[in-house]
């Protein structure tokens, strides 16, 4: 019973009914408010530019851009001052001709030298495919994981580590959803990244569970599960340590490109780490796993 330190399973209940709660509410926000794709799915025109006089604001710029009837348009500063990042909505065949309108108009009415420093637009049919391969890369991804927990340990582990990716991955996007961030490609990067890293998470967790169902065979397995997590507690605590340490170096020097990668995955880390051991853990108690279980499992599968 060494390395029992901190007791858990007491407060399994407490947690799974917050995980309820905030998977509850990021269901309601993606149902009902939906995402906020950005061009990689919704297809549209970015444009970097800088502006030679420096006291223009995001107003003037979204005021002058509204007078030319672009549809959807967002604009936010990027990186010092007077450059800035819009984001206009999917509407013209010849994207070159609107480019340069949008640049005159703004000269014009800004008073002040343009400078486009990048210009990326994705049409509708390729916004689509990559809204659709995103899809099904975040799907492949999971059935490979449930098909290598199946083999690794026994299908209940299997069920319960699915769980716990879906919670993190569920929770994550809702968390998009409320905050109105953007989501786009790298942040599909991201999501397939977090899944990884709370399946690796699990598993440590998981493998340590099983050996101490051999070992405390007599014990129920929710206070195995704690036994566990105490067990591998410090080699979880450094590993997310960091790994945050980057992230939130990545999410404070890395520029505005890299902000919505870097929360996704700060987001990822935390929720991952969190879900290995009051989601992942308690779940297995509730798939009735057991020392006779894995005997069962073992017998089947000999000669």
């Amino acid at each position: 019973m060494k390395g029992k330190n901190i007791d858990f399973s007491s407060l399994f209940q407490k947690a799974n009914f917050i995980s309820l709660i905030f998977i509850v509410v990021s269901l309601i926000t993606i149902i009902f408010k939906g995402l906020n794709y950005g061009i990689d799915f919704k297809g549209g025109t970015l444009i970097e530019l800088r502006s030679e006089t420096k006291d223009v604001s995001t107003f003037e710029l979204r005021s002058s851009l509204n007078l030319m009837n672009l549809g959807d348009v967002n604009v936010k500063e990027f990186g010092q001052k007077g450059d800035f990042l819009i984001k206009v909505e999917e509407k013209f065949v010849n994207k070159n001709d609107i480019t340069t309108k949008i640049k005159e108009n703004l000269e014009k009415d800004l008073n002040s030298k343009i400078d486009f420093r990048r210009i990326e637009s994705v049409g509708p049919k390729v916004s689509q495919e990559l809204l659709k391969s995103g899809i099904i890369a975040i799907s492949l991804s999971l059935i490979a994981m449930l098909f290598y927990i199946w083999i690794r340990f026994e299908w209940q582990f299997s069920l319960g580590s699915i769980i716990a990716i879906f919670h993190d991955v569920l929770i994550t996007v809702g968390i998009f959803s409320i905050l109105s961030f953007e989501i786009n490609l790298s942040i599909i990067a991201a999501v397939l990244t977090i899944v990884g890293y709370s399946m690796n998470d699990t598993v440590v967790i998981y493998d340590r569970i099983r050996e101490n169902l051999y070992k405390y065979n007599k014990i129920e397995i929710k206070e195995i599960a704690n036994i566990s997590i105490n067990e591998t507690l410090s080699r979880t605590i450094i590993t997310s340590i960091t790994t945050l340490l980057a992230l939130i170096s990545i999410y404070v020097l890395g520029g505005e490109i890299l902000k919505g990668f870097s929360f996704a995955m700060i987001l990822g880390v935390l929720i991952g780490t969190y879900s290995s051991i009051f989601v992942a853990s308690p779940a297995l108690k509730f798939l009735k796993v057991s020392y006779k279980t894995l005997e069962k499992d073992n017998d089947e599968i000999k000669p």
